[in-house]
């Protein structure tokens, strides 16, 4: 098929007709369909529903150590939850802390300790006059809120198909001591599902920051999230290589159970050296007398180990991986040799980056709302919302049954197609 830039105006002029009409079509169907979040869907939390049943009113509810865990206590978990989530991020299970449903909070939590009561001893960042952040770019959008809204400036750091570009981190990190972490999606990044290289582990282990209280914010969010069985991305552990390299407090390290068990009811937790650890517990010890550890029970009780998560995965990713598969088809069909648009095909995690034509991104997300799709913004995942180039869409396929995403998928091609047409006649 001739690509677009290829065609005379006549003939983007005639095309541009044909589209309008299928997408008038589109518009007279009147859907409603949502492809904006990366939420597991309905079938996925099923799945998990024989956890709701490992307790009950007759269970012992005492933890392996005789803690009664109805009652207060054990700031940092219950010693199996430790162990359980230790294994699922690779770290030993006296380098972690246990906290409540939600990673996104213990990164906020994290973020305010450093505003207010700085880093191990360091200024805290409010009393500085200007705290920076690097932010590899396309991003994962709620990591750019927390620092947005604590006024932090942040930096865009281009992602390679090896992980961020590391030239740039070492130089920004080396000679800028406003420069006080960086966020990282290690393992299938939201949105590329790019998993960092050994070589970028590597070398942000052995990164020189010129601020002692510089920190990289790694969220371990995808680990065991694949698509395929057969076919799975891994990646060196950060907390060793930080060791390994003279580094030890040089990462903190987040993670949770939110797209494994319940989103809502997940547990999360921080991996970290014995020093950061021992500065996050000053905080706890106020903030907290404990978290659920009836949840963290219910966890350990129903996956038992990591073996019983992996078996657990492989069900998630029986419901994602055709779902995935179908938009990577349709994107192939209908876009592949048009040279309108890119795309990357993950190995795991929840979402597929679409490059759009510079300058079409809003426009394609536009054109599907105003059809009945609703999509994440434009912009999402650049720091402030702003996408130099409006060409990123972020594609989440996991929560709508099949059939619906298919129509949303094919909806989604038709307004790019009919964005870079627009696009193309204006320069012809």
């Amino acid at each position: 098929m001739k690509a677009y830039k290829d065609r005379s105006r006549e003939e983007l002029e005639a095309l541009k007709n044909e589209l309008e009409t299928e997408y008038k079509k589109f518009q007279d169907m009147g859907l409603k369909l949502d492809m904006s979040r990366g939420k597991p869907s309905a079938e996925q939390l099923d799945i998990s529903m024989g956890m709701m049943d490992v307790l009950n009113s007759s269970s012992d509810l005492k933890c392996r150590e005789g803690i009664d865990c109805r009652n207060y206590g054990v700031i940092d978990g219950i010693q199996e939850a430790k162990e359980l989530l230790a294994d699922l991020i690779e770290v030993p299970a006296d380098k972690i802390i246990i906290y409540g449903n939600s990673s996104l909070n213990v990164m906020y939590d994290t973020v305010a300790r450093s505003m207010t009561h700085g880093v191990c001893g360091s200024t805290p960042w409010c009393r500085l006059p200007v705290v920076k952040f690097l932010c590899p770019v396309p991003g994962y959008d709620r990591h750019f809120a927390i620092t947005e809204y604590f006024g932090i400036e942040m930096i865009n750091v281009p992602m390679t198909p090896e992980g961020p570009d590391m030239d740039m981190v070492e130089k920004l990190v080396s000679t800028d001591a406003a420069i006080k972490g960086i966020w990282c999606v290690p393992k299938y990044s939201n949105p590329q599902g790019i998993t960092y290289s050994d070589e970028t582990v590597r070398r942000f282990a052995r990164l020189k920051p010129a601020a002692e209280d510089f920190r990289i914010y790694w969220d371990n969010a995808y680990n065991v999230h694949h698509l395929y069985d057969d076919d799975q991305d891994t990646i060196l552990e950060i907390l060793h290589e930080c060791e390994e390299a003279g580094n030890p407090d040089l990462v903190y390290k987040f993670s949770s159970t939110s797209k494994i068990s319940f989103p809502g009811s997940g547990v999360a937790a921080i991996s970290a050296s014995y020093n950061n650890l021992k500065d996050i517990k000053k905080q706890m010890s106020i903030q907290t007398i404990g978290h659920d550890k009836l949840n963290q029970l219910r966890h350990v009780r129903y996956f038992k180990n990591l073996d019983g998560i992996k078996e657990h995965m492989k069900k998630h990713a029986a419901i994602m991986r055709p779902k995935f598969e179908a938009v990577e088809e349709i994107l192939e069909r209908e876009l592949g040799s048009l040279e309108i648009g890119s795309w990357l095909k993950p190995k795991g995690g929840y979402f597929i980056s679409f490059d759009a034509m510079e300058g079409c991104a809003k426009r394609i997300v536009s054109l599907a709302k105003e059809a009945g799709v609703v999509m994440t913004g434009a912009g999402a995942t650049y720091p402030y919302g702003k996408d130099p180039h409006d060409s990123n869409i972020r594609i989440a396929p996991s929560f709508p049954p099949l059939h619906e995403l298919v129509q949303a998928t094919e909806l989604f091609v038709l307004c790019v197609k009919l964005a870079s047409v627009e696009k193309l006649l204006e320069t012809k």
